[in-house]
């Protein structure tokens, strides 16, 4: 994280308001080797914050403090430690500084999920044309939410003194009760009915190729990425998703060459700018991965340049993947009906297509499913207040268990309540909430004496208010919808 040179001289953390996550230690007073130089404030969130433990590496001095004695008879016994804002491997106790890379490849990742599969089929009524501007249109806002939560979680880091901050705690510090129940319900309806589809249409593909029963599937898709989830380490998580991303970046080269050939330019051109806006909820819910966010933070240890890179850099992708897909499939797909399905229509008319549609679609999935594990199991140890930095399996088991029976006894009985999650819950959990908090933390009276970082989503009120305002037109607009076909 950059700071200007008026902030590096007074960058101060404050005291936690509340121990993180259940963390006894003694209080810890300690001494660079060297003063600290102003252009390593950006690899130190936390240099002055009260550490958990101490460690092996010769970085820094610090001394323990009895309180018990005086001053004078002071037994002084001197550690060595890494910061806390370093990640540390559990049993080597060694630094493992996030990767970039990794980060960009989780957001990637995280994105492409089940709703790149529904986009044609939600767009064709408004044509190409109009849905790209859409799909940029929701890029935007969608990018900007994410960076508006960043900036949240890193201040949030920064006066809780640990990593692994959840939305829990940043609605907690900046909108109370309140806005710790409608966060917290919201985060987690929209994760479970989204892993649940997951799992149902992985089931599917796997049945179909595979040969064996629904039940067997589910549970071998979800033991098999939901145990990398628990017992990888970072490194290993971002390489196999790392390796799972360029699959599905190959599977979707492939499809495009097979199928671009078709392609008219004059189906391309069809706009129907007033059609697009129903199309809003299921982009918006292609772009959902907000929920990764606190994740990525704390694997870039709070640097908030590499932060702002990979969500920009990571939705980017994803952006570019769904402009591509659209154009070549409503660009193919001339003579469609309304209610048909373009993607199956083209799956019928060309026998290589299926198998590649297949597995860009498993792909996608896979790499969704990784992200939301990831972010959900996060979610819960923050919300039960499990210590940081510990691979509890309780998270894994409430994230992976309950979708999973669920796609079992009747995946169907979803679909109306991820079309509700789409449409009411990811603008209200990654839309305002994240307007709401970065309002309360910029500019209520309780955060002018708190650390303060620099703001990732400039414009100020206006951009909040913005925010604010387009999500509330699109909830409520849909909500009077809904109404008239009562």
């Amino acid at each position: 994280m950059m700071f200007s040179s008026s902030h590096a001289s007074s960058f101060q953390v404050p005291t936690p308001f509340n121990k993180p996550r259940k963390q006894q230690h003694q209080q810890l007073l300690w001494k660079s080797y060297h003063p600290i130089q102003q252009t390593n404030l950006q690899q130190s969130l936390f240099s002055s914050v009260h550490l958990p433990y101490p460690l092996k590496r010769n970085l820094h001095k610090c001394f323990l403090q009895k309180q018990s004695q005086s001053i004078q008879e002071e037994e002084q016994q001197q550690f060595e430690f890494e910061r806390l804002s370093s990640n540390l491997n559990q049993a080597t106790l060694k630094r493992e500084p996030g990767s970039l890379s990794s980060a960009i490849l989780l957001v990637a990742g995280t994105t492409v999920g089940a709703g790149i599969l529904a986009i044609p089929a939600v767009t064709q009524e408004s044509g190409f044309l109009a849905s790209a501007v859409t799909c940029i249109v929701c890029w935007i806002f969608m990018v900007s939410t994410g960076l508006l939560i960043a900036e949240v979680n890193v201040k949030t880091m920064c006066e809780l003194g640990s990593g692994g901050v959840s939305l829990v705690s940043m609605a907690k510090r900046t909108l109370g009760t309140a806005g710790v129940q409608i966060s917290s319900w919201s985060y987690i309806f929209i994760h479970y009915a989204l892993l649940v589809a997951y799992i149902a249409r992985s089931s599917d593909i796997l049945t179909n190729y595979l040969g064996i029963p629904i039940w067997e599937s589910a549970t071998l898709f979800s033991l098999i990425f939901g145990g990398l989830c628990f017992f990888g380490s970072q490194r290993f998580i971002g390489a196999i998703n790392g390796v799972l991303v360029i699959g599905l970046i190959g599977s979707f080269a492939a499809l495009v060459a097979v199928a671009s050939g078709d392609v008219h330019l004059d189906a391309l051109l069809k706009a129907n700018f007033q059609a697009a806006p129903a199309s809003i909820p299921i982009i918006a819910l292609s772009f959902v991965y907000q929920n990764v966010v606190p994740v990525v933070c704390t694997n870039l240890e709070g640097d908030m340049t590499k932060v702002r890179t990979a969500i920009i850099l990571g939705t980017g992708i994803v952006l570019a993947l769904f402009l591509i897909w659209n154009a070549v499939i409503l660009g193919t797909i001339t003579d469609n009906s309304m209610g048909v399905d373009p993607l199956q229509q083209l799956q019928s008319t060309s026998g290589a297509v299926g198998p590649i549609v297949a597995a860009f679609s498993f792909l996608a999935i896979t790499t969704s499913y990784i992200g939301f594990v990831l972010g959900l199991s996060d979610f819960l140890a923050d919300l039960l207040q499990l210590p940081s930095g510990q691979n509890k399996p309780l998270p894994y088991i409430l994230t992976l268990i309950p979708p999973l029976i669920l796609a079992l006894l009747d995946p169907e009985i979803f679909f109306k309540a991820l079309d509700f999650a789409g449409t009411y819950g990811v603008l209200v959990l990654f839309g305002v909430i994240p307007a709401a908090m970065s309002w309360s933390d910029r500019y209520s009276n309780s955060s002018s004496a708190s650390v303060k970082i620099p703001e990732l989503v400039p414009g100020g009120k206006i951009t909040l208010l913005l925010v604010l305002g387009g999500s509330g037109y699109v909830v409520l607009s849909e909500l009077i919808q809904n109404f008239q076909h009562l």
